[in-house]
């Protein structure tokens, strides 16, 4: 499945990319698609089966890419 994972800064994001790359996780740092919001206008697009890099503080949202749209599987307000 791919996914893409927002965020608070853009130093988050890189960090989020680097934890990607040592899962062995296609992952790429980009701008957030104009229908999902964002603090700081990077985001990660990454392909995960299961295990997730770990979420820090800088971690926005994350959602998966499906034919219909976005689906929100984490946000962080909703903690």
């Amino acid at each position: 499945m791919t996914y893409i994972a927002t965020f608070y800064s853009h130093y988050g994001a890189i960090q989020f990319r680097k934890n990607c790359e040592k899962m062995h996780l296609e992952a790429l740092v980009m701008p957030v698609p104009r229908n999902l919001s964002s603090s700081c206008g990077t985001c990660v697009r990454f392909a995960a089966e299961g295990e997730f890099p770990e979420k820090n503080e800088e971690v926005e949202q994350i959602v998966r890419i499906e034919d219909s749209g976005y689906v929100c599987i984490y946000h962080a307000d909703e903690e």
